[in-house]
Formats: C-alpha cells, structure tokens, sequence
C-alpha cells in the first residue's frame, strides 16, 4: 500500500548547524516532513511522548546521554526506525557495527570539518535513507554521499556481452547483492556456510573506509574466511570476498579460476560499489556456474544485473519480502522476471550449500 502522508522526522544532534542543515535537505522533499529536533536525548525522549516521528536521525557524540544508549532505549522501550548520522562512524569505527546490532536501519557519516557542505552534496543519498528507513521492517536487537546528477547503468563501467561469450568451467561461484539491512542478514547467511562452501562476492552498499572492518569483524564470526577484495583476488571454495566501499567489484575470469577486478567509475544505480555491475561480470563469465542472490535493499540496483544473470542461464534468487527489512531491491528484481526462486533469509544459506553440491546440470530448475 502506497504511502500518501508525508514522513515524520525528529532530528537528534547537539550541532545547532547540523540540526538546520538536515532540516533544510529534508523539508525540501515533498514527501518528508520535519517533526521537530532536540538538541540531546532527554529533549528528543520528551518529543517522542509527545508525538512518535516515523523516523529518527540520531547524532552518537552527544551531551548528557550518548546516541548509542539512547538507540538501545528506543528499541527497547518503543521500537521506531533509527538512522545514524555522526562522524563516530567513520574509518571503519567499530560503533558502526555497534549501532547496527543495535537495531539502526541505516548509517550516513559526516565529516568532522565541512559537515554542512557535505550533507547538502549527500542531500540525494539523506532523502532516500529517511524513505528506506520509514519503510523498514525492525528486526530484534542482538546481543550486545553525493547528490547524483544522473542514474546510470552498468554499461557505465562494464560493456554489455555481445554473441561471443566467455566460456565458464564448472566450478560454482554464489554473487550476493545487499544494501539497507543487509550487515546483519549477510551474518545471518555468512555465519550459516560451512568451510567448504562455494567462493562468493558480495557487493554491500556501505561508504569507504567501513568495509574492511565489515569484512573483518565477519571473519571472526564466519567458519569461512571473510576479507575485504583486492584486485586480483581469487574466488575460492570457503572464502568470501566482500566490494570495497566506494569502488566496484567485476567477476572476472583467469584460465579455470575466477578472479576480481576492482575497479573506480561513475556511481551506477546511484551506487559504487554497484550490484548490476558485479551481476553483469557473473553473466558475462560464469554463465549456468552461478548463483545470484538479491537481498534486503532500497531502490533497484541489481534488479537488472540479476535478469542478465538469468538470461546467461544462472540460478536467480531474490529474498522474500517478509523477511527483507526493506523489500526494494528484491521487488524490483522479481518483478522484471529476474529471480527463479523467492526465499526467506534462513533458506539462502541451504541454496547455497545445496547449489555448490548439485551437479552443473540440476543447478537450475527446469
């Protein structure tokens, strides 16, 4: 059901600069409303009581109580959706993980110098996060950019494959695609694979600098080996290569193995690292070899990637929506006929184990 009132925001962040920044960027957006700003947790508590915003965009470095604690209380007390904004979380910060675990859909950093500069040039990537955001599904806590002038597409970084086609050996290879939700339901699949599991890429929409503590901190937690890519890395069985935050990620093929490339370039789908640019590499190179899976995301990136996936003869798979925390991505995808199967996040790890099994013939249903 299509949303027709606009979406409530309270702004929480003791930067009386920041606070009129944001305010300016969202009210801008006809189907954003502000519903007020507190200066530090205690006033933003008292506004809630008075009226629950749909949305919160909360600051972590902050008097009297910080951003963190008062997450924690929000989902405790009165789940609502949570985006973070604060420069605590840059440079790969291990609060960012923190914060997600503890139930924030989403995370923009800032600058800790140029900050109204920065959030008026990221304005695009502020508005869709509050729309992301409103639209989310909360899951249970765990235990303890740019404004883009123009949308491109693939083609932007990778041509499209003409008749001739790269032949493939047999060995499976799993392409993953993620974006608002998916740190935590990645660790739910990651965590699910056993050592000798098929080699996976994953493109997970998240900022520079974050994803090699992204990387690391699943790798303590995986029984497979998690790092984030490098050019030239090899996909091999029980390892999962994970797209370097501002950077794209192509499959590639060397010889009888798979390798990636990383690569610079224009956003594409709004995006970089893209996911139509990692499932166009599969298409191109792996063909029947491969698995693509689109999970938990706002928009459409690799909703086309995927169906050229399909068209090369791969098994497509897209998250269902109930178990999506923002079924964007996954729609997109199912409703241009790109994905064979829909799952729910406790089948992907199963699909995976069972597809790196299966003979190259009964990889995909007939």
């Amino acid at each position: 059901m299509k949303r027709t009132a606009p979406i409530r925001v309270l702004i929480v962040d003791d930067s009386a600069s920041v606070r009129q920044t944001l305010v300016s960027i969202l009210e801008a957006a006809p189907d954003i409303a502000v519903l007020g700003t507190a200066a530090d947790p205690f006033i933003a508590a008292r506004r809630i009581h008075d009226e629950v915003p749909d949305v919160i965009i909360l600051d972590l470095e902050m008097p009297r109580m910080d951003g963190l604690t008062f997450l924690r209380k929000i989902m405790a007390q009165r789940p609502i959706p949570v985006i973070i904004c604060s420069t605590l979380t840059d440079q790969g910060s291990r609060t960012l993980f923190e914060v997600l675990e503890a139930g924030a859909v989403d995370v923009l950093p800032k600058p800790r110098i140029d900050t109204r500069q920065f959030l008026m040039e990221s304005s695009v990537r502020v508005c869709d996060a509050v729309r992301g955001a409103a639209g989310a599904k909360l899951r249970p806590s765990r235990p303890a950019f740019r404004a883009v002038e123009k949308k491109l597409t693939a083609d932007a970084v990778l041509p499209p494959a003409g008749r001739r086609r790269t032949l493939a050996g047999t060995e499976p290879i799993v392409c993953i695609g993620a974006s608002t939700g998916g740190t935590e339901s990645l660790r739910d699949v990651l965590e699910g694979l056993p050592a000798d599991c098929p080699g996976l890429v994953i493109v997970q929409h998240m900022p520079e600098h974050f994803t090699a503590a992204f990387a690391k901190r699943l790798n303590g937690l995986c029984t497979i080996a998690v790092k984030e890519a490098e050019d030239g890395d090899a996909v091999e069985p029980g390892r999962a290569l994970i797209a370097p935050g501002g950077r794209h990620l192509l499959l590639q093929r060397s010889g009888n193995r798979y390798t990636v490339a990383v690569k610079d370039g224009p956003l594409v789908s709004r995006h970089r690292p893209s996911v139509d640019v990692l499932f166009r590499g599969a298409a191109q190179c792996a063909g029947a070899n491969a698995l693509g899976i689109l999970m938990t995301g706002m928009g459409d990136d690799g909703a086309n990637g995927l169906l050229e996936m399909r068209r090369a003869g791969a098994l497509t798979v897209a998250q269902d929506e109930e178990s999506c925390v923002v079924f964007g991505m996954p729609k997109e995808a199912i409703e241009r006929g790109a994905a064979i199967k829909i799952l729910p996040l406790d089948r992907l790890p199963h699909e995976i184990i069972r597809f790196g099994l299966a003979p190259v013939q009964q990889r995909q249903p007939a």
